[in-house]
Formats: C-alpha cells, structure tokens, sequence
C-alpha cells in the first residue's frame, strides 16, 4: 500500500499521515529522510519478508536526493503491492512526480497553505538558522516541539533550510550546518538519545 502526501502546509500533511499511521495498529514505523544514507533507503526499499515483523515506512523528501530519487520511483509498482504500508512525503513535487505517485499511490492527499501563509510560525526557524541567531532559534524549537511537532519533522525542516541556505549562498558555514544536520540523527541513534535532546543540543551549540 502507497500513500502520497504533498503540500505546503506542513502541520495539516503531517497530521494527515500520523493519523493514517495510527490505522496501521502494530506496525513498527519506519522514518527516513534524505538526510539518511542512500543504502537506508534502498533497506526500507526491499521489504520486511514473509515472516519479518511488521512496518510503516515514512519517506520524508527522499525525492528530492539525487541518489535516492532513482530507486523510490522504480519501486513505486512494489510499494503498492507490498503488505507493508508506506508513506511518500513530498512538499512540491513536480507535476509529472505528482502524476506517477498518483498513479500508484492507493490514496494521494495535498494540502496547500492560502498564498503567502506557508508556515509563517516555522519558516521563522529558518531565518534564525540562517541568521544564527541562536535564542530566536531555540524559542522556535521549543515552540514547535510543546505544539506537539514530531521531531523528526523539525529535523527535517532544519534540513531543508540549510541546504537551501547553501544553494543560495555556498559559505563555509551554511556546508557546516548541512553536514551536521545530516548526521545529527545518525548521531543520536548511536548514543542512544531522543532526537529531540539532539536538537536542542544542537541548537545550544555554534550554530
């Protein structure tokens, strides 16, 4: 089972996918971003097997990695097969990626912000990324966290901004923030710390 989320309105697509995933009793949920290492991807890819235990997985903006593009779009014809279900999201995708996930997705969902709303309360996160402005960033956290944002979404959102930031203005600082972003979660996992610690850590570190 596929199902595709698209959408510049982030709190109503990610609400509409956990509530979908609560449908889902059970299964173990699986998360992965493209600030996940491709073989990750290609694991999640290749399904839990006959007697495996059962998963949910999430792909949050895998789309948008050059490496990892190639493989989700082949597998499209297997997730709608698989007995596991999984999860697409992607904010803009363009509309020939739209038509092919629609096509597959046994359920594709889009939730758009009213023009010039997008988010205005963590787009804020993103100029005091940019700006390292290290209070106003950590009174955004803390305000997108106690509003019940999954940390695994705040991730990905800091993500996002710090590759735009680095598209648009390629300085040592903005590789800085994108290489450690991209392996804060990695990071966590191996120390055995709830990601939303090693954000906050993050964030009371140089930024």
């Amino acid at each position: 089972m596929l199902y595709v989320y698209t959408g510049t309105d982030r709190e109503k697509t990610r609400a509409a996918l956990e509530a979908e995933l609560k449908k889902h009793k059970g299964a173990r949920v699986m998360r992965l971003s493209d600030a996940h290492a491709p073989a990750d991807i290609s694991a999640a890819l290749q399904g839990g097997g006959l007697f495996a235990e059962r998963r949910a997985v999430v792909l949050d903006g895998v789309l948008e990695n050059e490496e990892m593009r190639p493989p989700v779009m082949q597998s499209l014809p297997a997730m709608r097969e698989a007995r596991d279900p999984y999860f697409i999201l992607e904010e803009k995708p363009d509309a020939a990626t739209k038509r092919t996930l629609g096509k597959y997705a046994e359920k594709i969902q889009t939730f758009d912000s009213p023009k010039g709303q997008e988010g205005k309360a963590i787009f804020a996160l993103k100029g005091a990324l940019v700006r390292g402005d290290k209070k106003a960033l950590w009174i955004g956290l803390r305000r997108e966290l106690i509003e019940g944002k999954r940390p695994e979404a705040v991730h990905g959102f800091l993500f996002w901004a710090a590759k735009d930031a680095l598209l648009r203005a390629p300085t040592a600082r903005a590789r800085i923030l994108v290489a450690r972003l991209a392996e804060l979660p990695h990071e966590a996992r191996r120390q055995g710390e709830e990601l939303d610690y090693a954000l906050e850590r993050f964030v009371l570190s140089e930024v």
